[in-house]
């Protein structure tokens, strides 16, 4: 069987691809699985809403049928076609959102999510309903940024760094959730300018499909 992991990208942003790749570096171990980070090409530049999220469903699932895996991420805080993955699929399937509420619980009390737009706002308080994680989540605040405008690395931090004290401040946040795939590799200066834990959700969704498949039977 296969040991590879394949991180699938929905969008068609390879600089959003290569900033994936960098974050799960770490997790790429000498004797261990392969871990795959790909772009869905058919994608938009950037899934920023819930029309987005639904569109990209069946383009998403034919790409990963055709990606021999041990394990899958999808990769956007959406987690589009997740249920439907893992419906298709032998294989475990990981949705970075999910995978990222589920560690935030692990680092404290109450998780906030820093939301690149207005949007994605009500589209994460209903996913946070859905998983029933109401108690456990403080809030989701929009940077007020588009997934392409990301790649200004200092002006998205900054940004980030303003939403995140006031998810700490406002809303009682103890841990922070980065809520973009875009946004991968501003983990440790977020954790820096707020003081708080940081979890970015593509690192979490790895770790737990490393995880699946080093212990599978």
């Amino acid at each position: 069987m296969s040991r590879r992991i394949v991180i699938l990208n929905p969008n068609s942003t390879v600089a959003v691809t290569d900033g994936i790749s960098r974050a799960v570096e770490p997790l790429r171990l000498a004797d261990g699985p392969e871990i795959a980070a790909l772009t869905l090409e058919e994608g938009p530049p950037g899934i920023e809403s819930q029309s987005d999220a639904d569109a990209i469903v069946a383009p998403l699932l034919a790409r990963l049928r055709r990606e021999p895996a041990a394990a899958y991420v999808i990769a956007c805080f959406s987690d589009p076609g997740l249920a439907a993955a893992r419906d298709s699929l032998t294989a475990p399937v990981f949705g970075i959102a999910e995978s990222a509420m589920a560690t935030a619980m692990t680092l404290g009390e109450r998780f906030g999510v820093v939301a690149i737009l207005p949007a994605s706002v009500p589209r994460h308080r209903r996913y946070v309903r859905t998983l029933g994680l109401s108690s456990r989540f403080a809030d989701s605040m929009p940077v007020g940024l588009g997934v392409t405008e990301l790649a200004d690395k200092a002006a998205t931090l900054a940004r980030m760094a303003e939403v995140g004290r006031r998810l700490r401040d406002e809303r009682g946040a103890d841990v922070l959730i980065m809520g973009c795939a875009g946004m991968a590799g501003q983990r440790d200066a977020l954790a820096r300018a707020t003081g708080l834990p940081v979890v970015e959700p593509c690192q979490a969704a790895t770790a737990a499909a490393l995880g699946a498949v080093l212990l599978a039977p």
